[in-house]
């Protein structure tokens, strides 16, 4: 089979003919149609992911695809069963095996680049906002860096729980992207002064932060007494560093967060979330944004659409 592989961090990853993978036992084996690709991936070729593996090995996260084999002590779901996965790596492959308990069958009406995109980013969103944060109707959502992947899904999210969602995102273009998923209220990063937008605004009461640096810190100071803050990834490339003081001061919390962790620690967190989501979808009531779709040989261009900002919602590539 053909896989894209990582040699050595930070170089590009080769298109390399390798034997196909066979389930052990608890796992599947998939003939994959699709694969979603997030911003974790872009650090996980750089060795910056909080998770790393032995080189040479395949990127790709989160994949729909095809059950064509069952490991020993595996009942379902079925061979032939279309399903869409939080893999972990090995996406970016003709075939990839995954635990069989990570597997989550795919609607008929959703298409394969749909399902690629859908898991990791409204899953991390919907765990982040309702287990989490516990968002209520009438509360006001901060998202940072609204127009990405993950961010995105909490505009849509927050949007639907009943929040009112101000939407921090660069340029008008991102911002357009933001508003048509819902966003009440539009902030431009790159012109308008965060801090005293939101505050204008009433303040927040939940703030959504996949991107950390001076973003957080203006957020924080944006919150209002009682406020949840999730920090759940730093786009920016600085880790915030929070002064204990304000959140005292403040009665403010905030919230550790990694959604890719409780697939082995609390997977029923993620199942949960799950059936409620595709619920939604089939009710109509979300549709993944994705921006660019391309084939798995321009795997590291996908990557790098990500890596550089030019992307909104998400980047699928398609397999077969």
């Amino acid at each position: 089979m053909l896989a894209m592989r990582i040699h050595s961090l930070g170089q590009p990853m080769t298109l390399d003919e390798v034997p196909p993978p066979a389930p052990a036992a608890g796992e599947v084996a998939l003939k994959l149609h699709s694969c979603g690709i997030n911003f974790a991936d872009t650090l996980l070729v750089k060795g910056k992911y909080q998770e790393s593996f032995e080189l040479p090995f395949t990127p790709g996260m989160e994949v729909c695809g095809t059950v064509t084999a069952l490991g020993a002590g595996v009942t379902e779901p079925a061979v032939g069963t279309r399903v869409a996965a939080y893999a972990g790596v090995g996406g970016l492959a003709e075939q990839a095996v995954v635990p069989a308990d990570r597997c989550v069958p795919v609607p008929d009406a959703m298409s394969d680049e749909d399902a690629a995109a859908f898991l990791v980013a409204y899953g991390t969103s919907h765990v982040a906002l309702d287990y989490k944060a516990r968002l209520q109707k009438g509360e006001t959502l901060l998202v940072l860096g609204a127009s990405g992947g993950v961010g995105l899904t909490a505009v849509e999210l927050g949007k639907l729980m009943g929040a009112t969602v101000i939407a921090v995102a660069r340029g008008a273009d991102k911002l357009a992207v933001a508003h048509a998923a819902g966003a009440d209220h539009l902030i431009d990063s790159d012109t308008d002064d965060l801090r005293d937008r939101v505050k204008a605004l009433g303040g927040a009461d939940v703030v959504y932060d996949p991107v950390g640096g001076a973003a957080f810190k203006a957020a924080l100071r944006a919150t209002n007494p009682d406020g949840r803050i999730l920090p759940l990834g730093f786009a920016s490339g600085e880790v915030p560093q929070i002064p204990a003081n304000i959140l005292l001061v403040k009665n403010i919390t905030v919230i550790g967060y990694y959604w890719g962790g409780y697939a082995r620690t609390r997977p029923r967190v993620l199942t949960d979330s799950f059936r409620q989501l595709f619920d939604w979808y089939a009710e109509g009531r979300l549709k993944p944004h994705v921006s660019h779709v391309l084939p798995l040989s321009r795997a590291n261009e996908a990557l790098a659409l990500l890596a550089e900002r030019k992307s909104t919602g998400k980047v699928v590539v398609k397999i077969g």
